[in-house]
């Protein structure tokens, strides 16, 4: 392997990814690493009930029977090392599974087990902690599920400078695997912040698969055949400068705009994007074209780490349930909302009538409109409750349905699934910890590898200014314009805040675009679902700004009853707000979608 580069492939972005990954990326030429990424908050709390039902399990099972069973022998053939994360609440029940399908193949793998990030048994020392968001108290230890720690990337370092082939760890920061293959290779130290930066920007890139190679991309029809998607590859320096690419005879795109989404996924502030090894500042970042599909990404800056790690808890919180129907014709919205109050108020009666306490929440939306080829409205309807007994939720499911020939017409849904059940709901908890506090096992084969990670010294809390962006400029004769024609977007969440991150299409409508999209015009756009207050950084690098919106997402993930729960569609609501800006601008553009 040489010394002047890393070749490293993102293959997983989440817990039921495409299987196909791991095949496309292992013909890419000179692949060094593949890194999976299968965990989030949600997916902690689902893996804890597996382990509980059956020690067994706990991991995420498809990176064992999808990924690795029949690519093993072209990642041994290739001296390939794989990352990753799949190890969820019981990585060493994952490495155990994983042993067994590579004996089967009769290879010589092997495979190391990062833990220490499961404190699941130290929950009662956990009690006078509040949530590092809202301030709550913590939950009571009966309804505690998980209990993660967000690990970084120096013990997956350690598990490779031991001679591991594949490392599996629980929760880590999802960049993290990126990182250690660069420390690993590079030998970059704890002290090497802006490589440490460097690195975390490339894990980012790759830790949300295709997301980065024209998937969820606001141009999405230059990505070409979806299926045929090509997953991200970054082609690391050792000065920290990569390239992001894509495997050759692949669909998809791979421009500083399809990257640059990615960028800002998820960052909150793009000057404190803070991970357990380093504190990144992504705000002068450049991403450039450097050919067809490759784009060269630089100018990240770190500063040394807090000290401290953030830890999630996800807990039980009641039950809930909902159900989606459809209704047409005349008046459609006012007839989906008549059934819907209808069935509440029936289920409200009973509860009552039970000596019940009401629900604690309730959820009606309302989707659709007139299609294009008819003459009538189609309206989609999502109704769904909370309660801390799943038989009151059960009651409203009952009476929705028993409701069904009362109602005005043209209900219709999809049948043959039966009525939805309640489930329950799994809030997250977030701390922060003392990195000391929170030691970390190495072991390979079986055998602990004796890691031990330096005393951390560092109690970094500095918040630098934000960064400066040029302003409009004069009036004179003004255009108004969608977002949508001026820039790029793409928005996720981050607990119960939604991240919205914008890239102007031209250096010179970021001041017009900034002008436009101030807090309260945001704000405006969100209600009624936004709760807290909205920020805004901006990112001369790639002529940007990150918005981050504060409870916004009716507690987010599973907590949440609304239909978007994780804000994955707020972009392109952003993306319909009015911008208006200098007629001459526009003179020399070659219009919209550029």
């Amino acid at each position: 392997m040489s010394k002047d580069n890393l070749i490293i492939g993102g293959a997983s972005g989440f817990w039921g990814e495409a299987p196909h990954a791991t095949g496309q990326l292992l013909t890419y030429p000179g692949l060094n690493f593949l890194v999976y990424d299968y965990l989030a908050e949600v997916t902690m709390s689902i893996l804890a009930r597996a382990r509980m039902k059956d020690a067994a399990f706990g991991y995420a099972t498809d990176f064992v029977s999808d990924a690795m069973a029949g690519n093993l022998t072209a990642i041994a053939e290739n001296d390939v090392k794989v990352l990753t994360n799949a190890g969820g609440v019981n990585p060493q029940a994952c490495a155990d599974a994983l042993h067994a399908v590579v004996e089967k193949a009769g290879l010589d793998l092997k495979i190391a087990v990062v833990e220490g990030d499961d404190l699941i048994a130290r929950a009662g020392e956990f009690s006078g902690q509040t949530e590092m968001f809202d301030d709550t108290a913590f939950p009571g230890a009966n309804t505690i599920a998980s209990i993660n720690a967000y690990l970084g990337a120096f013990p997956v370092a350690a598990a490779l400078d031991a001679g591991a082939d594949i490392v599996i760890t629980g929760r880590c920061a999802d960049s993290a695997l990126a990182l250690a293959a660069c420390i690993h290779h590079f030998g970059w130290s704890r002290t090497d912040h802006d490589l440490l930066a460097a690195g975390s920007l490339a894990g980012h890139l790759l830790e949300c698969g295709p997301q980065a190679t024209g998937g969820n991309f606001t141009d999405w029809e230059q990505s070409g055949n979806l299926a045929e998607i090509g997953y991200p590859v970054a082609d690391m320096k050792a000065d920290g400068t990569f390239t992001i690419a894509k495997p050759p005879h692949t669909s998809g795109l791979v421009s500083p705009a399809s990257v640059g989404e990615q960028m800002l996924y998820e960052i909150g502030d793009p000057q404190a994007y803070i991970l357990p090894d380093v504190i990144c500042d992504f705000s002068d970042v450049s991403i450039r074209q450097t050919g067809a599909d490759r784009v060269e990404v630089n100018g990240a800056r770190g500063r040394p780490p807090t000290g401290r790690l953030k830890v999630s808890a996800t807990y039980m919180d009641g039950y809930r349930a909902g159900f989606v129907f459809q209704f047409n014709g005349r008046d459609a919205r006012k007839k989906a909302r008549a059934f819907v109050e209808a069935g509440l108020e029936r289920a409200r009666h009973r509860l009552k009538a039970l000596g019940a306490p009401d629900f604690t929440e309730a959820s009606v939306e309302l989707f659709g409109g007139r299609p294009p080829d008819g003459n009538f409205e189609e309206i989609t309807v999502k109704a769904a409750v909370k309660h801390a007994d799943a038989r009151a939720v059960g009651l409203f499911l009952k009476e929705m349905i028993g409701g069904a020939l009362a109602t005005p017409p043209g209900l219709h849904f999809f049948t043959g699934g039966g009525r939805p059940k309640p489930s329950p709901v799994v809030r997250l908890f977030s701390f922060l910890i003392d990195t000391d506090d929170v030691p970390v096992r190495v072991s390979l084969d079986g055998r602990d590898t004796g890691y031990e990670a330096p005393p951390s010294d560092v109690r970094n809390d500095s918040v630098p200014d934000r960064a400066e962006l040029p302003q409009a400029g004069g009036g004179g004769d003004l255009l108004t314009l969608r977002l949508e024609d001026l820039a790029w977007a793409r928005s996720g969440d981050k607990g119960n805040d939604a991240n919205i991150g914008v890239i102007a299409r031209r250096p010179d409508y970021l001041p017009w675009i900034w002008q436009a999209l101030d807090e309260p015009t945001i704000a405006g756009a969100f209600a009624p679902y936004l709760k807290g207050g909205v920020e805004r950084f901006g990112l001369p690098g790639i002529h940007g700004m990150n918005i981050l919106m504060h409870d916004v997402l009716g507690g987010g993930g599973v907590a949440s009853l609304l239909n978007d729960a994780q804000g994955k569609a707020y972009a392109q609501k952003l993306l319909s707000l009015p911008v208006a800006l200098p007629r001459t601008l526009m003179e020399n553009s070659a219009g919209g979608h550029s």
